[in-house]
């Protein structure tokens, strides 16, 4: 009853806010039709520069409008985000952008799969988040629903595609999924110090240098001369702003009251997202054919997220404070 009456004395935000980390992660998906249109003469690295450039000039004004908290982030505060800035908004993406280069998708995503594991085990070394034994029940689930919508043409094919796939692709993706993990657990640490558009606007800024640096590394100088007028509006733009910038205030606004274990779970709705923007009709999505796996997968990862949304244990709150915040629970 007490729980009851605390999860009703919370702004509607809090309360749903494993629901807004899955929205969030829906909402990454949406860059497979832009992003389709520049892959013919752009990297990958070419493409996350000018958006997270775009990013940047969107959210420099807002940065600057909060610097007082910027100021008081502290040590550990700072660490984080520049993890996240470096790693999961840097390099995973180039990484995991890079892994499909060799073709062999299956194990890129068969991969993608330990990424919930890795982040609910770091939360708990770095946060010291526990979880009730049923919760791993619901983490198999919810899975399980991803492996049946991402494989449901045939469930076996992941076993015949990590034997034949390649080292540097394996590796690649599962650096991804580390850092991609390691984000959602810093994010957490971070918030504690900061507000979501604070956050926001740090992970992209921080970023942009470490990215600028990869083009030069990777093509030079020319690296910067293949862009096209059409390139900005809509592609660039589109991802800048849909599953860029609108879809990251998102996620942390859900993940600042959300435990970084669970909040993992709600990201799996980006590879079922991603997944059915193949059957979603043209010119968006390409039309295929929905199969009944992949209906059953969906449907078991939502109930699974809409279950913890609505059991889950509230974390303390992650609000501006002057104090330094701890890694780990004492």
């Amino acid at each position: 009853m007490r729980g009851e009456t605390a999860r009703r004395s919370q702004p509607i935000v809090s309360r749903f806010s494993v629901v807004l980390v899955a929205v969030a992660a829906i909402m990454w998906a949406t860059d497979v039709y832009f992003r389709s249109q520049l892959v013919t003469h752009l990297t990958a690295s070419q493409i996350v520069v000018a958006e997270d450039a775009l990013i940047t000039l969107f959210v420099l004004p807002l940065l600057f409008s909060r610097w007082s908290e910027v100021r008081g982030l502290g040590s550990n505060g700072w660490l984080a985000v520049v993890i996240i800035a470096v790693g999961p908004q840097a390099i995973a993406t180039v990484l995991f952008t890079a892994s499909f280069a060799f073709g062999n998708y299956q194990m890129t995503y068969v991969l993608q799969q330990t990424q919930p594991l890795i982040a609910i085990s770091l939360a708990w070394l770095v946060l010291g988040e526990r979880r009730r034994p049923w919760f791993w029940a619901a983490v198999f689930v919810a899975m399980a629903g991803v492996y049946m919508v991402v494989f449901a043409p045939d469930l076996s094919s992941p076993l015949a595609s990590l034997k034949s796939g390649q080292l540097l692709a394996a590796l690649e993706a599962l650096g991804a999924a580390v850092l991609w993990a390691s984000g959602t657990v810093l994010g957490r640490v971070a918030l504690s110090r900061i507000s979501f558009p604070a956050m926001t606007g740090l992970r992209f800024s921080l970023a942009l240098p470490v990215l600028v640096a990869i083009v030069l590394v990777q093509n030079g100088i020319g690296g910067f001369s293949h862009y096209r007028p059409t390139d900005l509006v809509p592609n660039l733009l589109a991802i800048a702003l849909i599953p860029g910038l609108l879809a990251l205030l998102l996620y942390y606004r859900g993940l600042a009251s959300t435990p970084a274990s669970i909040a993992t779970i709600a990201e799996m709705a980006y590879p079922v997202a991603i997944t059915l923007v193949y059957f979603i009709p043209p010119p968006i999505g390409f039309g295929k054919q929905v199969l009944p796996f992949q209906i059953v997968g969906t449907m078991l990862l939502m109930a699974v997220i809409l279950v913890l949304n609505w059991s889950k244990e509230q974390p303390q709150p992650a609000v501006v404070t002057r104090r330094e915040p701890k890694l780990a629970a004492s």
